[in-house]
């Protein structure tokens, strides 16, 4: 495709308009971030204008070429572009960073051109990465990916991740434009200008990459030329000058995050940014470019295979994940598993087996198989991310920034607790209840066998949202009937009688030490109730509150996680205002190296410390 100089003229043209339309609504808003944009702006005006397929009108269209900011300071220019391109009128770029506009100071999906929300830097190319991994592997479509980056934010290694896992899977579709202003926030960046030490580096990473002058708008047009034509992932590597335009961004220091003030400063800029520009182009209508909105596959996970287990099985929980998510892989085409090299222990190895394409290997790449997820939520999949609970805690952001995303995310985390054992402290995932609750919005489940585990996952696969199954490494007996509901938001009563003295809440391998307490403490003449929490948030506090009105106001939680943050806290918030005393067993200090039952003893969370608890109660 040839480039005529008329059309470059209009892409100029239409790349200061981006300029003016950042620095009057930044000014407008009184805070911004002009200067960011400015130095994006051919390299927006080019990809909108020139070569990315869209429906102006549907701005959110999963089915058309997908625009992801990186550099989420810069939403500015991308409200610009999607406005000049046809989706609002340009009076609303007015209403930037106000409490009743969508146009927010970072992206959000409150404006529906975000593919996720972005601003927590070095995330946008795993969410690329994810719609793109999608659109090849998944979709069989032609559908092309572009992801804007700010040089500041390539020290961080989740950028390193994604560049990676992109290239290992070849997509073709996916182009990263690196920003090189050489500004960061507080100073210069790591590498200043050297765009050639990214390039190289990018190339490195098996990804194909041209440097060019950011500003040379017949440039910029043919790295796009090149970059579509590419075997693998490829980068546009930008030289690029902060603040492009107007002279007190490009002589001054220390104007990132600052506008323009009102009146002749802001009109002396936008003059300055028309300065060179062809005047009185008429510009044409954007029009619709690429595949209409899909409709929505309606084929759902209700109606896969109920639990089926002897009533003298052992299974772990982890392993009962594996089961039922290859029953929801099969029975939805949507269900993407992704796994970070820990799928024979998390036995997300089973969908692979039974689906092999909807299983994304993540390699030990926690992040990045996070920021994937998002991208293919954004994608209208459903995917359940695995790995060790532990694990998860090094990607906590990039989950923050999921529930920012409004991302419909599954999270599983298995080898939870010291009941994993002799593996030691740096394996055991004990500050993940903690974390997944903290996430608003979030579920969060603990089943304690197999029938529970299987329930969940297909519930899971049914609700939008952030939700978190946590999952142990022991097998554990069969506790329920295989046509048992487990609705999210609820717990079962799995011992109880009209003399219960204390209600025992647990979850997971200490509701087994719980049954266990049961019976030795019946024997002494001691009766207790026994309430399995298998839905740690949300929780069923109305049946908390009775069971613990019959048993004495007292309540006794147990829970293998760190004393703070986990399901006792929960259930404290859940009575909170009540004349309900509750007690806590947990995990108070940095465990070692033993077996699960040492463990478990060490750390006065097993049935002996349970029924000593109660007999002091």
């Amino acid at each position: 495709m040839s480039t005529t100089a008329d059309r470059i003229d209009e892409l100029r043209v239409r790349a200061a308009r981006l300029r003016e339309h950042s620095l009057r609504s930044t000014t407008e808003a009184g805070s911004g971030h002009p200067s960011s944009c400015l130095s994006a702006a051919e390299l927006i005006a080019a990809l909108f204008f020139e070569f990315m397929r869209y429906d102006p009108k549907d701005p959110g269209n999963p089915s058309c070429d997908r625009f992801v900011l990186s550099k989420g300071h810069a939403a500015p220019i991308l409200y610009a572009a999607w406005s000049e391109a046809g989706a609002f009128p340009a009076e609303k770029l007015a209403t930037l960073r106000r409490i009743d506009s969508e146009l927010e100071g970072h992206p959000t999906p409150h404006f529906s051109g975000t593919v996720a929300a972005t601003g927590s830097l070095g995330q946008g190319l795993s969410v690329g990465f994810g719609v793109a991994w999608g659109a090849k592997h998944l979709d069989r479509s032609d559908q092309r990916v572009f992801v804007l980056l700010g040089d500041g934010e390539m020290a961080e290694g989740s950028v390193w991740e994604a560049a990676a896992l992109a290239a290992h899977y070849k997509l073709d579709n996916l182009v990263a434009i690196v920003d090189v202003n050489g500004h960061g926030q507080s100073q210069h960046t790591m590498l200043e200008w050297r765009v050639d030490e990214y390039a190289n580096r990018l190339r490195g990473f098996g990804w194909e990459a041209t440097t060019i002058d950011g500003h040379d708008m017949a440039a910029v047009v043919e790295a796009y030329q090149w970059a579509l034509g590419c075997a693998g992932p490829a980068a546009i590597v930008a030289k690029t000058v902060k603040g492009k335009g107007v002279a007190v961004f490009e002589t001054g220091e220390n104007w990132h995050g600052k506008p323009l003030k009102k009146g002749e400063q802001t009109d002396t800029a936008v003059a300055q940014v028309w300065n060179g520009v062809p005047k009185g182009l008429t510009l044409p209508a954007v029009q619709a470019r690429g595949g209409k909105r899909a409709a929505t596959n309606g084929a759902g996970p209700l109606g896969i295979e109920p639990p089926s287990y002897e009533a003298n099985a052992q299974v772990a929980t982890r392993e009962a994940y594996g089961t039922a998510l290859a029953k929801l892989g099969k029975a939805n085409p949507l269900v993407v598993g992704i796994d970070g090299d820990t799928k024979n222990s998390t036995f997300a190895e089973r969908l692979l087996q039974a689906k092999p394409e909807q299983y994304l290997e993540g390699f030990i790449a926690e992040q990045n198989n996070i920021g994937a997820g998002v991208g293919l939520s954004a994608s209208g999949k459903i995917p359940f991310v695995s790995t060790f609970a532990c694990f998860h805690t090094r990607a906590f952001d990039q989950i923050r920034m999921a529930a920012i995303s409004r991302a419909n995310l599954k999270v599983v985390g298995s080898h939870c607790g010291v009941s994993i054992g002799e593996d030691g402290p740096s394996q055991m995932g004990l500050e993940d209840i903690a974390m997944m609750r903290a996430v608003p919005g979030s579920v969060v489940l603990y089943p304690s066998d197999a029938v529970a585990t299987e329930r969940l996952v297909a519930e899971m696969a049914n609700l939008r949202g952030i939700q978190y199954l946590r999952c142990s490494r022991p097998k554990s007996p069969i506790l329920y009937r295989t046509d048992e509901k487990f609705p999210i938001g609820g717990l079962k009563v799995v011992r109880s009688s009209d003399r219960d003295a204390v209600t025992v809440v647990a979850a997971g391998v200490t509701l087994w030490e719980a049954l266990k307490a049961h019976d030795e403490l019946k024997a002494a003449g001691i009766a207790i109730r026994v309430v399995d929490l298998y839905s740690v948030k949300p929780l069923d506090a109305a049946a908390l509150i009775a069971a613990a009105r019959q048993t004495g106001d007292r309540i006794l939680t147990v829970e293998d996680h760190y004393y703070d943050g986990g399901l006792g806290d929960a259930v404290l918030n859940a009575v909170a205002g009540e004349t309900i005393r509750v007690f806590k067993l947990a995990v108070t200090e940095i465990p070692r190296s033993g077996k699960p039952e040492e463990l478990v003893k060490a750390h006065g969370i097993d049935a002996g410390a349970i029924a000593a608890r109660v007999r002091q109660l």
